[in-house]
């Protein structure tokens, strides 16, 4: 019964048996998973596989459960190569068969990246002790055979500190604060209610990512008043908005401001609607690919 499961395995493997293969896998003293990163903007779930590079499973705040999975190679592909993700047993649990997880194309010059119900499925596979094994031919010689896979052993506790960062990302992503736009009431500085959660909300993601470089604050005013009096209003603005982001801990380096006054009209000035809409500070905010 056992030698029949045994040629089962081996016939599920995506290569031939006679085929030269060389593996790549932690080994039971080696095996570490890390959460490299955990706040509510990114949590990243990192593997070292020794002498081929480190596995990647990243998520990151927006209103969709993303989920990215990457296999870091030290040495990226030198030419298109497909490859297949299996699930496969450890060498310590005989018996149990092998299944497929997906087929999928490594494109030259670039890590492997994996969809991401077939990432969710490699954290199922893990957590239940099983190995998830990519299989491909050497890019620089097609006879060999290479076999990458990810180690289940010290995963668990990782993985449950991973999901408890998953389920406190922030709701929103990078792409929905990097432009926002703030309206004010007639006059002075005070904000509209919805620009105030506007606002609380680009506040409090920039309080937890440090990836972001620059942010930029331009301030406008309606053509009602005089002009250098709506000048120094927009500057004001301006400040006023800098001002709440130093006070929550924003470096202020990061933070350029501008007040433009009546200059650059998004609507004309003729009715109530269209002059509030005039009355704006724009946030524009970068950082690094």
């Amino acid at each position: 019964m056992r030698l029949g499961l045994i040629l089962t395995s081996l016939l599920l493997l995506p290569f031939s048996v006679n085929a030269d293969l060389r593996q790549y896998v932690a080994s039971l003293e080696e095996s570490q998973w890390r959460l490299s990163g955990n706040n509510p903007v990114m949590c990243r779930l990192e593997h070292d596989i020794p002498s081929y590079g480190k596995a990647v499973f990243t998520s990151y705040a927006g209103k969709d459960h993303n989920l990215n999975f990457s296999l870091d190679m030290w040495v990226k592909p030198d030419q298109v190569t497909q490859a297949k993700l299996m699930s496969m047993a450890p060498a310590w649990r005989p018996g149990v068969l092998s299944k497929e997880i997906t087929e999928l194309t490594y494109q030259k010059y670039f890590s492997g990246e994996v969809p991401r119900n077939a990432a969710w499925s490699m954290l199922a596979e893990l957590e239940s002790g099983m190995q998830p094994t990519f299989y491909y031919a050497d890019w620089y010689n097609e006879s060999n055979k290479i076999a990458v896979g990810l180690s289940a052993v010290n995963f668990r506790r990782q993985y449950s500190e991973f999901k408890s960062c998953l389920s406190s990302l922030l709701p929103y992503s990078f792409e929905d604060i990097a432009f926002t736009v703030l309206t004010y009431e007639s006059g002075g500085t005070e904000l509209t209610r919805y620009a105030k959660s506007q606002i609380a909300r680009v506040q409090e993601y920039l309080a937890y990512d440090q990836n972001v470089d620059l942010v930029l604050i331009d301030a406008y005013t309606d053509s009602y008043g005089g002009r250098s009096i709506n000048q120094k209003v927009s500057e004001q603005r301006a400040d006023s908005v800098k001002d709440f982001f130093v006070a929550s801990g924003i470096g202020q380096n990061r933070i350029h401001t501008m007040g433009h006054g009546e200059k650059r009209h998004v609507a004309s000035n003729q009715t109530i609607d269209e002059r509030s809409r005039n009355r704006r500070v724009v946030i524009r905010i970068s950082k690094p690919l």
